[in-house]
């Protein structure tokens, strides 16, 4: 990392307005054509354009999500040495999110109850599932 380079952390990025990752849940990780791909439960906050008020049942919006890192160039987990891409996605646990942050261009850390990940890839992309 550069002297210019600035630790940004996923609330400062625009992918994530509107968001909370703190309150979502990792259900999955894989590799798909290059791109890394993590099946989240994403929490909407309510001036997301996406958001539905809680049923009774419900305390919150929470929305089967991806997040995207097209261009994966590689993967670590807790800071471990890389593998094939698609052996070690699938080897990642669950758990909630603590945090996503931006290390520098192309270089994110990725932390939760399933550990810390880092990757190398392009910016990421929420895409939300359809119904």
């Amino acid at each position: 990392m550069s002297d210019t380079d600035e630790i940004i952390g996923w609330r400062d990025l625009r992918e994530f307005a509107a968001v909370d990752l703190t309150r979502s849940f990792v259900l999955s990780w894989h590799v798909e054509s290059g791109s890394l791909v993590i099946d989240v439960d994403l929490y909407l906050m309510p001036e997301h354009p996406f958001y539905e008020k809680p049923r009774p049942a419900e305390k919150a919006c929470i929305r089967p999500a991806y997040i995207e890192f097209p261009y994966c160039e590689s993967l670590r987990p807790n800071g471990g040495s890389e593998e094939e891409l698609a052996d070690i996605a699938g080897n990642f646990g669950i758990g909630a999110l603590t945090d996503l942050s931006r290390l520098s261009d192309a270089h994110y850390e990725i932390s939760g109850e399933f550990g810390t990940v880092f990757v190398d890839a392009e910016r990421p992309l929420l895409r939300l599932k359809q119904p």
